[in-house]
């Protein structure tokens, strides 16, 4: 019936109050909410649940990271050499390459696999996150939050602007109730709902207007729920910063590949030409008398050494390192209170250079209590003494607050507290009626029936209701912003309820409102007005289209809120500004109000500093030009009574004029603020389901201070990265160096296959894993914000590199050339000296690495050991590394050709390597030009030929 919106079978039923009953439910209260009803609900209709597909297992992500074009070459060479090795050497000595090469093939396959894994698992539970979705409904007369998984059919729930609508269901009251059914008929148009349009789809949002629905479809039986069976969630999104990097290794990868090739020909050249020797001096190849086994043994060999070459050279991490770096970092913004919806928003949070934060939930707390408030003329002291009002006064002001609002409010049998339901705003002031006004909500509501709402609109700053009393007189109740409905009222009822003219005290009320506003209160009026009973619409199709009247209004209470501001928020401002991130605050609020939130929270410096556009009025800033609006976007600090397309000029204004801008929001007039920005924050507490889904990323706990972490988290990501190419990059030219040096003048290398590929390891992997979690620092926010064109490679960097490549291809050649001299082993044979010198060159490498990722912790700072005690994961990793490291050339040597070293030389590894901490130390000392290097003027030649 839901599904093909079947109007005839409803009214077969009874419409929704023979359908109630027939599903056992109170169309008033809602359905009795124990576990038993829930459970047979549950068994009867299913739950508000769908199954997802299947996560993928461990296996697939092996079957993955083996497919690498290098490494299935290396498995080939591995076999290749195994089979030849059995057969040349016997099976007791010839497996040893072969296996060793497979080994670490396999090692290789098996970590990445689990890293790949791990990341998919974090994304999984942040997808989960996202999916977490709390929605109201009434159960038993109460208001009450549950999980959007947890709606059975029967429950009652209550719709306003920016829900979504989370399972099939049926109209049973609304005004000018607006669907968005996009997301389930592809067609943009807002769709009206009625008594003769009754049903609504799950998955779709609440454009404008109230009502509630009464559910009739959960799960896998709404057309939500078989969509969203038949998807799975893309967790493989690139970011910018991915494609960058990809590109940056393709290119390193193309580099190596051409060396490996050089590698080859020249190993090649040599061989065949009878220049390559084996470790006795005897030519591994003779003309007419080496066979074709023992050529293709050696031709392999060289192969093998060629493609790792080009293992070492493709920088697998840099890729890798960012997925982590990812993953990392939205776990731990996870824990500071932000769940992050696009991945590419960590990344783009770090350059943001201005934040447009809303006021009230972000910077205020949220609490709003009625402090203040005015009938007449008469101030209310204390703001809870009924009686200096007139009851008449009392009454009106009763029925306003009962019916003109999407409050609840509950009174339990028991006699317990009363418990008020709702926005903020409206909380304040069903808590101020009730106890300051002793108002009766159930009997307030009984004694009128709603004829038209018009729910509060961001656009006008007011809501109204329609009410027709007993004794048929129609009420028409307003409240909003106060100076607006000020502004439509003509007359005030006084504190003894005579109607007294509002011009001759108008300036009164402007100086309370202003006065209020001054000490930070949001000033709201209440006002009414009555209607002869023939000028409203007799039937209801009439009636739905009535706009109610907003003229000739009757002032009855100014009411002065106060939301405090939220602690930490004076700091977390302080850190912004220091940081190079300008603070905006955009809010409905009036200026007056605006201004002492700014003031109190350090947005403004002091009241001096609101000169020129500082502060302005969204009306003001919307009449300037598009070219006027890119000045004057660039003063202002605070923006009050703004509406939701003030509040896009400005950001649309900010953003042409290059600075790259984070806006804040939690309403469904925000969704085009924040889809429209760089990054899009909304509020998990208050914010609505559309403006969710136009975000970015979502704060957790509502508070300001959770942006700054953004912020933080944001450039850490970029610095992580930073310092893992600076530290892959130092590898790469390293290893590329060395080997075909050695490889041009002797047509050997020192590091061969098994040795290249635990160093691809070291460096793609476990030094990823290493640098890419690396926690932020206080020194990122004392840095300006990271441009988006921001070189990926600094200068800092390039000297960085350059004095530790030069150090190790330095001090590793001297040991490859003249390594049995200084190495004493002259008295050694040929083969001995030999392995001792390439084992040491190998050990000197590993250790020059691993001092190399310390050096790379802190590419601009002195001391590179601070902090390090606080990343554990740092530590374990270096730890393992140097265990690792101490176990192939000790007990692993058979496997990976090298030869056991005495303490001393170990002692002398370690030396060498550590003598480039105290060498990066004086290197960071050197200037280097602000000027980033830049490819950009060959790219320029290029282009005029």
């Amino acid at each position: 019936m839901t599904r093909d919106h079947n109007f005839a079978a409803l009214e077969l039923y009874g419409g929704v109050k023979g359908l109630s009953n027939l599903l056992k439910t109170n169309i008033e209260f809602g359905i009795n909410g124990d576990d038993i009803d829930l459970l047979e609900r549950r068994n009867s209709f299913g739950s508000n649940t769908y199954p997802l597909k299947k996560r993928r297992n461990f296996l697939s992500f092996l079957w993955e990271a083996w497919q690498d074009l290098t490494l299935i070459i290396l498995i080939v060479a591995a076999i290749a050499s195994l089979a030849l090795g059995i057969k040349t050497e016997g099976v007791e000595e010839g497996w040893y390459d072969g296996a060793s090469i497979a080994f670490a093939v396999i090692l290789v396959i098996v970590v990445t696999a689990t890293s790949d894994y791990r990341q998919s698992l974090q994304f999984q539970i942040l997808n989960n996150e996202k999916r977490n979705i709390q929605i109201e409904v009434m159960r038993g007369g109460k208001a009450v939050k549950i999980l959007i998984f947890d709606v059975v059919v029967g429950d009652i729930l209550p719709l306003r602007i920016g829900d979504q609508v989370p399972a099939d269901g049926v109209l049973v009251t609304g005004h000018s109730l607006a669907i968005d059914e996009s997301s389930m008929t592809g067609e943009s148009k807002i769709v009206r709902k009625d008594q003769k349009s009754p049903f609504l789809m799950s998955g779709c949002k609440v454009a404008d207007g109230v009502g509630t629905m009464m559910v009739t479809g959960v799960g896998i039986n709404t057309e939500w729920g078989l969509l969203m069976a038949s998807i799975s969630e893309d967790i493989g999104e690139e970011t910018p910063l991915q494609v960058r990097l990809n590109g940056v290794a393709t290119l390193i990868g193309l580099v190596g590949l051409t060396v490996a090739c050089l590698v080859l020909a020249v190993l090649l050249g040599r061989f065949f030409t009878g220049h390559s020797t084996n470790s006795d001096g005897s030519r591994q190849f003779v003309k007419g008398q080496t066979g074709a086994t023992d050529a293709v043994n050696g031709v392999i060999k060289i192969i093998t050494i060629a493609v790792t070459i080009v293992v070492v050279a493709v920088p697998e991490g840099l890729p890798l390192a960012v997925t982590l770096t990812l993953a990392y970092s939205m776990r731990k913004m996870m824990a500071d209170k932000a769940l992050v919806r696009r991945l590419s928003a960590c990344e783009t949070m770090g350059s943001a250079t201005t934040i447009c934060s809303d006021k009230t939930g972000t910077l205020t707390l949220n609490q709003m209590t009625v402090v203040e408030a005015y009938a007449g003329r008469k101030k209310l002291d204390p703001p809870d003494d009924s009686t200096q009002i007139h009851p008449m006064v009392v009454s009106l002001l009763s029925e306003g607050a009962a019916q003109n609002t999407t409050g609840n409010v509950f009174v339990p049998k028991d006699g317990g507290e009363v418990e008020v339901t709702g926005s903020p705003t409206e909380k304040a002031i069903l808590a101020w009626a009730v106890k300051q006004l002793g108002m009766k909500f159930d009997v307030a509501r009984s004694e009128t029936t709603v004829l038209q709402v018009l729910p509060f609109n961001s656009e006008k700053k007011r809501g109204g209701v329609a009410l027709k009393r007993k004794d048929s007189e129609v009420h028409i109740h307003w409240k909003g912003a106060a100076e607006i409905v000020l502004a439509s009222c003509t007359t005030y009822l006084d504190s003894n309820g005579h109607l007294q003219s509002i011009k001759e005290d108008e300036d009164f009320f402007k100086l309370a409102i202003d006065e209020m506003a001054a000490r930070s209160l949001r000033c709201v009026a209440i006002a009414y007005r009555s209607c002869k009973i023939d000028k409203v619409p007799s039937d209801e199709e009439s009636l739905d289209q009535w706009v109610l009247p907003e003229d000739d209004l009757v002032l009855l209470a100014i009411v002065g809120i106060k939301d405090p501001c939220r602690p930490g928020v004076k700091d977390a401002v302080r850190v912004c500004k220091e940081a190079g991130v300008k603070v905006r605050m955009v809010t409905g609020d009036n200026l007056g109000t605006a201004k002492a939130i700014a003031l109190e929270c350090r947005i403004l410096g002091s009241a001096p500093d609101a000169i020129g556009h500082t502060i302005i009025e969204g009306k003001v800033f919307r009449e300037f030009s598009e070219k006027e609006r890119e000045q004057v976007a660039q003063e202002i600090i605070v923006m009050g009574r703004s509406s939701p397309n003030d509040k896009l000029l400005l950001v649309q204004a900010l953003r042409k004029g290059g600075e790259v801008v984070a806006v804040t929001g939690d309403g469904t007039n925000d969704a085009p603020a924040l889809h429209e920005a760089d990054i899009g924050l909304a509020m998990g507490i208050q914010g609505t389901e559309v403006a969710k889904e136009n975000s970015d990323i979502i704060i957790l706990d509502d508070n300001f201070a959770s942006v700054v972490k953004v912020v933080r988290w944001g450039r850490s990501v970029f610095a992580n990265i930073q310092k893992f190419i600076q530290f892959q990059l130092t590898v790469n030219v390293a290893a590329l160096i060395i080997n075909v040096v050695a490889a041009v003048s002797s047509g050997s290398v020192p590091l061969n296959t098994v040795q290249l590929l635990w160093v691809n390891l070291i460096m793609d992997t476990l030094g990823a894993l290493a640098l890419a979690t690396e926690p932020p620092t206080d020194q990122l926010m004392h840095r300006m914000p990271v441009g988006r064109r921001e070189p990926l490679i600094t200068n800092i960097m390039w000297r960085n590199l350059f004095i530790q490549a030069f150090y190790q291809v330095a001090v590793l050649l001297v040991l490859n050339f003249w390594g049995t001299s200084i190495l004493r082993l002259q008295n050694k044979t040929r083969e001995h000296a030999n392995d001792v010198k390439n084992t040491m060159i190998f050990n000197t490498f590993v250790f020059c690495q691993i001092f190399n990722e310390f050096n790379a912790r802190k590419p601009d700072e002195i001391n590179v050991f601070s902090g390090m005690t606080k990343n554990y994961l740092f530590l374990g990793i270096i730890g393992m590394t140097c265990v690792l490291q101490i176990i192939i050339i000790e007990f692993l040597g058979k496997f990976t050709s090298t030869r056991r070293l005495s303490w001393k030389l170990w002692l002398v590894s370690v030396a060498i390597a550590i003598v480039s901490w105290p060498l990066a130390i004086v290197g960071k000392m050197i200037p280097v030009p602000k000027t980033p290097l830049s490819l950009r003027p060959i790219q320029q030649l290029r282009n005029h030929g």
